[in-house]
């Protein structure tokens, strides 16, 4: 019991940490934008809302002004059985990449973060 309120309150902790030091968004002209946002569309991420290497991920897509459909793996079973069953392990985060018609499941959020950050830095 101790355990579990220990991690429940070191889980917002890492939220509330995560609140006050967000960097800033990358600045991009409106096509530009609009151009990241349309190849942003194809995105989602699996996710624990305070799992730290979840928080990592989605503080490099606020800088790098991605917007992906978050998904709730711990707490929306429709979710976390999609992760399972097409991504093959429940494990956060998880990149899924839908481009041409297939799906790409990327796990580790430094890999997840350095596909990003080639993907979307220089737009």
């Amino acid at each position: 019991m101790f355990i579990k309120a220990f991690r429940v309150g070191l889980g917002q902790l890492i939220i509330f940490i995560d609140f006050i030091t967000r960097p800033r968004k990358l600045r991009r002209s409106a096509d530009a934008q609009a151009t990241v946002d349309q190849a942003a569309a194809g995105l989602s991420l699996y996710q624990f809302r305070a799992c730290p290497f979840c928080v990592k991920t989605r503080r490099a897509l606020h800088k790098l002004n991605v917007s992906v459909e978050l998904r709730d793996a711990k707490n929306n079973e429709e979710h976390r059985q999609t992760l399972l069953s097409q991504g093959g392990k429940i494990k956060v985060p998880c990149l899924r990449i839908d481009e041409n018609g297939q799906s790409t499941w990327l796990y580790e959020s430094n890999a997840i973060i350095a596909y990003l950050q080639g993907r979307f830095a220089s737009v």
